[in-house]
């Protein structure tokens, strides 16, 4: 194990708990300990990927080769590995290294760098008591093309210019447990890959095949691709949700916009339904995330 620290003084302190890190570590985790490095400065380079690079910054749309994401607690970090996401480094609190975070990083293997170290450095981070005690670095894999994330489908989300990523986050979520079977994102909405995503998904968003669409008129590329479009809208002139016709579709996409201000009208005029959930007492529209997991369990393909 070795431990990187700013100054002797950090260095000198944090030596009286390498053999109580060492021997925690050991006797709960059979992992590599050549791998473990105790972090004793907030400063220290290897944390900039998790302290210093936003998530923007991670993304490095100059060379996505080199993209990568952080992944936020052991359960999160799982299904990343599960979905077949590449990790690059774990970063986990010292004194957290319960039966969830051991799995986690056995998961992960041997050859990537485990920093360890106490909340008097990792408290810095901003919102780390929301990661249950570990961060990991992970590569961002080669976007799929509409055409691979479409294959086999019969239910599909779309995402119009949806900012908001807790928003995001909880519609995977609802997604992947309500029977869709792919996601796809128009530009301009949040990265289901940020943090904040990724955590509210509870990992759904390495469960469930997505991408991006490309500029231009989408609806007629998901046209061409055997897709009837399905605007979620408050308009007067709309099917109701629970309409059989809709149940009948064979392969249906099912388009929710940004929080207040809803689809483009652009967007609505060019799908081949427009649908609205009933609503009583007065109340006008339902927040999207309430919205979308009503839609994909009225409209799942049985």
């Amino acid at each position: 194990q070795r431990t990187t620290g700013g100054s002797k003084s950090n260095a000198s302190s944090s030596s009286l708990t390498n053999e109580k890190i060492s021997g925690d570590i050991e006797d709960t985790a059979p992992m590599n300990m050549r791998n473990v490095v105790e972090i004793t400065d907030y400063e220290a380079p290897e944390l900039d990927v998790y302290a210093r690079l936003s998530d923007v910054q991670l993304l490095n749309r100059f060379d996505p080769t080199k993209g990568m994401f952080i992944a936020e607690s052991s359960y999160v970090i799982i299904r990343a590995l599960e979905g077949g996401y590449e990790p690059v480094s774990i970063l986990a609190e010292r004194d957290r290294m319960n039966d969830h975070a051991r799995e986690a990083i056995e998961a992960c293997g041997d050859n990537i760098p485990i920093y360890v170290s106490g909340m008097e450095v990792l408290t810095k981070l901003t919102g780390f008591q929301l990661t249950k005690g570990m961060l990991c670095a992970m590569k961002r894999p080669v976007p799929m093309t509409t055409e691979d994330v479409l294959r086999n489908t019969r239910r599909v989300v779309v995402l119009e210019k949806l900012q908001n990523p807790t928003n995001v986050g909880a519609i995977f979520r609802s997604a992947a447990a309500l029977g869709m079977d792919a996601v796809l994102l128009t530009p301009g909405c949040s990265d289901p890959l940020y943090r904040r995503s990724a955590r509210v998904s509870m990992g759904a968003v390495f469960q469930i095949p997505w991408t991006y669409l490309g500029e231009g008129d989408w609806t007629k590329e998901l046209r061409a691709l055997g897709y009837a479009t399905a605007a979620m809208a408050l308009r007067d002139d709309s099917y109701s949700i629970d309409a059989p016709e809709l149940r009948e579709v064979d392969r249906l996409a099912i388009v929710l916009g940004a929080e207040g201000s809803g689809l483009l009208d652009e967007t609505i005029d060019g799908c081949d339904y427009t649908v609205k959930i009933p609503m009583y007492h007065g109340v006008d529209s339902l927040n999207v995330a309430a919205a979308s997991a009503l839609a994909f369990w009225e409209l799942r393909k049985i």
